[in-house]
């Protein structure tokens, strides 16, 4: 049916979808692994391996600055589109994105704080 609003797994699946698009648009390659989940107003995408071979050269040799520095770049050059394709999926709007790495275990973590609960 168009312009159906997806729910829960369908939901999840799309937006881990979009999310993993973007990511390997922007890095020319996407997470070993991703989930999303949500609950209220609240979407959770996780994404697991998604350091580079550089940027675990980097964090090996105690450079783990550099390499969360280097995601935050990549963060805010992404936003605008993770923004709005959560937007399109969820049909809410993006009151705030934040996101976080961690070096080991490689892990990534978007979170989008939704104007209205799902």
């Amino acid at each position: 049916m168009p312009g159906r609003q997806l729910t829960g797994g369908e939901l999840n699946a799309a937006v881990t979808s979009a999310l993993v698009g973007i990511h390997s648009e922007y890095l020319g390659h996407g997470p070993a692994t991703a989930s999303t989940f949500h609950h209220g107003n609240i979407v959770v995408t996780l994404m697991h391996g998604v350091l580079t071979n550089a940027e675990k050269s980097l964090a090996r040799t105690d450079r783990t600055q550099v390499v969360n520095h280097i995601h935050q770049l990549f963060h805010e050059t992404m936003e605008a589109d993770s923004r709005a394709a959560v937007e399109r999926l969820t049909g809410r709007t993006v009151l705030a994105c934040i996101s976080g790495n961690h070096i080991d275990p490689d892990v990534a973590a978007e979170v989008f704080i939704l104007d209205a609960p799902l």
